[in-house]
């Protein structure tokens, strides 16, 4: 496989690979998708790790898809594995229902938070899919459809969209006595297939679009709800005054920005933290920039060898760039491996002269717990000489003493490591 070529994928391209492995969408369907792609390639993420090896067969519309290693998790509930399921494992979940029939099965997608009008809708389309051996409704999903890339800003993201599909879930089981499966669908709405056929694939023989059934009035008042404030405030406040409550709530009165920079070994965990903690930010409304280092490597920083100047300016231009985000009040979470103190206090420096708070968290997770998880496998390519200047084998990491957060992966999980970054962050956002 090491001849193979790569193709480091998108967060939108992940989403269909993340479909396929599932059983939702075929291999020359994905092939299709990913315009450029040779015939035989192996698909990573953007920290070069391989998730699956797509072959397209010659002559054939069709093609093999072979799993690597596992599609990278986060966390929130979209990431959890109860609503996260495979197509595969909720079409045999349908067929295994007691009396069930995947054939009656209805799939409403819910791909806006769902308004009053859409539940008594949903309720009315679940009391007529027929009756179960329980006297109830038949088998419902509930597809929500999660993209990996950020909301845009003032929408509503992937958490919000699964916690309330979950509310939704609740009343139809209370309201139509409905056998209700949410299922988060990775969804960025690349690869010409649609999302009803994607529904069909998780075993639904009928497919409602909410929104759909959202009247027009409704869809007016939903679309004015950001002006609603700005009507009330200009009724409370004469002109001037109307004009700096809105500053304020808009901004005018910005708060001071944050730079969180992790440094660690590769394999320590530190990027997977950072996304989590970036999602988890971007999700209670704080503006956040995620600055990861493998990806900063692939557009900022392309064309740096991996020498120590090389290793130093990428380092640098991140902080710069982090610098810039927290300058305008925003949060940028950054997590190169950054292994030299020299440049560490560089990117410190350039957030504070930027008036930034700035938090140094060093996951030190050991060498050794590094080495064994080699998801990428770098460590065993830089013990047998191929990879030059591997930070922990063939270049030194300096162990940070300037941290304002220390965490070791070894033992704490993803949440807790989160939950740790976003106490000691309450104590700077106001």
């Amino acid at each position: 496989m090491t001849d193979t070529p790569t193709r480091v994928l998108s967060d939108d391209e992940l989403d269909l690979v993340e479909l396929a492995l599932g059983g939702a969408l075929s291999a020359s369907s994905l092939a299709a998708a990913l315009p450029g792609v040779p015939a035989d390639v192996v698909l990573t993420d953007a920290e070069n790790t391989p998730l699956a090896r797509l072959t397209a067969l010659p002559g054939e519309l069709s093609g093999v898809l072979e799993p690597l290693k596992p599609v990278p998790a986060a966390i929130g509930p979209q990431w959890d594995a109860a609503v996260r399921r495979p197509a595969r494992a909720v079409r045999a979940a349908l067929g295994e229902r007691p009396g069930g029939d995947a054939q009656q099965s209805l799939a409403l997608l819910v791909t806006e938070v769902p308004t009053r009008e859409e539940l008594d809708a949903a309720v009315t389309l679940v009391s007529g899919t027929g009756a179960a051996t329980n006297g109830g409704a038949g088998p419902v999903l509930l597809l929500v459809p999660v993209a990996r890339r950020a909301p845009a800003p003032g929408t509503v993201g992937a958490p919000g969209l699964v916690r309330s599909a979950l509310g939704l879930a609740d009343s139809l089981t209370g309201q139509a006595g409905a056998q209700v499966t949410t299922v988060a669908v990775p969804w960025s709405g690349l690869g010409g297939t649609t999302l009803e056929e994607v529904a069909a694939a998780y075993g639904a023989a009928r497919t409602e679009p909410l929104p759909a059934h959202r009247s027009p009035a409704t869809a007016e008042r939903v679309a004015a709800l950001p002006d609603v404030r700005d009507e009330a405030v200009r009724a409370l406040y004469p002109p001037a005054s109307a004009a700096e409550v809105s500053r304020a709530a808009t901004g005018g009165a910005r708060r001071r920005g944050v730079v969180v920079f992790f440094t660690g070994l590769s394999g320590s965990g530190k990027s997977t933290v950072a996304r989590a903690l970036a999602a988890e930010l971007e999700d209670d409304g704080l503006g956040t920039t995620l600055l990861d280092g493998d990806e900063v490597r692939h557009h900022l920083s392309k064309g740096l060898g991996f020498d120590r100047e090389s290793r130093e300016t990428n380092v640098e231009r991140i902080g710069y760039v982090a610098a810039l985000v927290a300058k305008h009040g925003g949060i940028a979470v950054a997590a190169p491996i950054a292994p030299f103190a020299a440049g560490r206090a560089r990117v410190r420096t350039l957030a504070e002269e930027a008036g930034a708070h700035f938090v140094l968290v060093h996951v030190s997770t050991p060498l050794a717990v590094c080495e064994a998880r080699d998801r990428k496998g770098f460590y065993a390519k830089a013990r047998a000489g191929e990879i030059a200047e591997f930070t922990g084998i063939s270049s030194p990491y300096e162990e940070p003493d300037d941290a304002e957060l220390v965490i070791d992966t070894t033992d704490v999980p993803v949440p807790e490591a989160v939950e740790t970054v976003r106490r000691h962050l309450a104590t700077l956002l106001p």
